[in-house]
């Protein structure tokens, strides 16, 4: 089940667009051409020598009109991207998606930006949509697990000349240029760190709750979690981990069961979606004093929650960056001599009751 959410660049410049403060006549004089060629050049339309495409690409870099990302190249003319997002009920998506079209949409060098809903986190909701992809895609950026069939296409793709970057979760073993997204690791080893020392001399039990350990990102924090807790906090026992399925309905049932059986439980860390069912739980349930909670990603949802003092801490990585990022480390891998770029993490943010972001989560 496919959905396509589609936006396109006309990339028509006139003199008066600029990105910042930069515009097309800006552009000229810079680069002593006209204000024609730089709209040539931009637009990627024949009649633009290759010393002329060059000083105006270089022109506008150094203008600020392009986007620049440290030494990611950047293509020579507008190019078609494309992105495989499962959304689900997972509001971090959502913001990906929306960073993606939205920054998108300012680029010259983005001729067109589709994003490809999928129904589904595996393989069998990738394989039916990378099959609708446009022969015109250049790049194309995706979010799923890793998974034999996964890695099997990815490489399929890349080998076919497609440029692909991984997203939040990375699917190793493949020929991607980048994962865009937080070390997942170090975010589990950072929600330890944060419970073992709000737990401080208290023993106790911590439960687990994981989206599903086929994406590589969620074992990646339950990997970090379990290291550092288990080194530094041996007075904190981890209960078998619950996977959800990012299934609010299932989350809510394994955390009521969990308030239920567990007389000693110290905290909760919730690892990935299903969150609404964990919380759904804590409203309903009758003890005296909730457990510590410990959430990912920033939402209207979480924000609330910190707010009305039902979870603790946000460990964010701020959605909208990410499809930001997402967009520039493409265009840098379609520009590169190479596909493989240095990967450069996002840094994850601690958000607590004092320090909430106001408005909505920007880069």
């Amino acid at each position: 089940m496919l959905k396509t959410i589609g936006i396109e660049s006309t990339l028509t410049i006139g003199a008066g667009r600029a990105m910042g403060k930069s515009t097309i006549a800006d552009i000229a004089r810079r680069a002593d051409v006209s204000t024609a060629t730089v709209d040539r050049a931009l637009n990627g339309r024949r009649g633009v020598s290759a010393s002329n495409r060059h000083r105006v690409l270089q022109a506008a870099k150094e203008l600020g009109y392009l986007p620049s990302e440290g030494m990611v190249p950047l293509p020579s003319r507008p190019t078609h991207l494309e992105f495989l997002i499962p959304f689900g009920r997972d509001s971090f998506m959502r913001d990906v998606a929306d960073g993606i079209t939205k920054f998108a949409s300012t680029l010259p060098l983005v001729a067109s930006c589709n994003i490809i809903a999928l129904d589904g986190i595996g393989p069998d909701a990738l394989i039916p949509a990378l099959e609708k992809l446009s022969i015109r895609t250049r790049g194309v950026g995706i979010i799923t697990i890793d998974h034999p069939k996964t890695r099997h296409e990815i490489r399929r793709l890349c080998e076919s000349g497609v440029r692909v970057v991984t997203i939040a979760s990375d699917v190793l073993s493949t020929p991607r240029s980048a994962y865009v997204g937080v070390d997942n690791r170090v975010a589990g080893r950072t929600a330890a760190l944060i419970m073992g020392l709000m737990a401080g001399a208290s023993e106790g039990s911590i439960g687990l709750f994981l989206g599903s350990r086929a994406f590589h990102g969620h074992q990646e924090r339950e990997f970090g979690f379990r290291a550092l807790l288990e080194d530094q906090f041996p007075k904190l026992s981890i209960l078998p981990a619950v996977e959800t399925g990012e299934d609010s309905r299932r989350s809510r049932a394994a955390m009521a069961d969990l308030l239920d059986a567990s007389d000693d439980l110290v905290g909760v860390y919730c690892v990935g979606a299903g969150r609404t069912g964990i919380v759904e739980a804590l409203q309903s349930g009758a003890r005296k004093h909730r457990p510590f909670m410990i959430m990912h990603e920033l939402s209207d949802s979480t924000r609330s929650w910190l707010v009305d003092d039902l979870i603790d801490v946000i460990i964010d990585q701020n959605g909208r960056l990410v499809g930001e990022q997402a967009v520039i480390r493409l265009l840098g891998s379609i520009a590169a001599s190479t596909p493989l770029l240095a990967f450069k993490n996002i840094e994850p943010r601690i958000i607590l009751r004092e320090n909430i972001p106001s408005g909505p989560v920007v880069a």
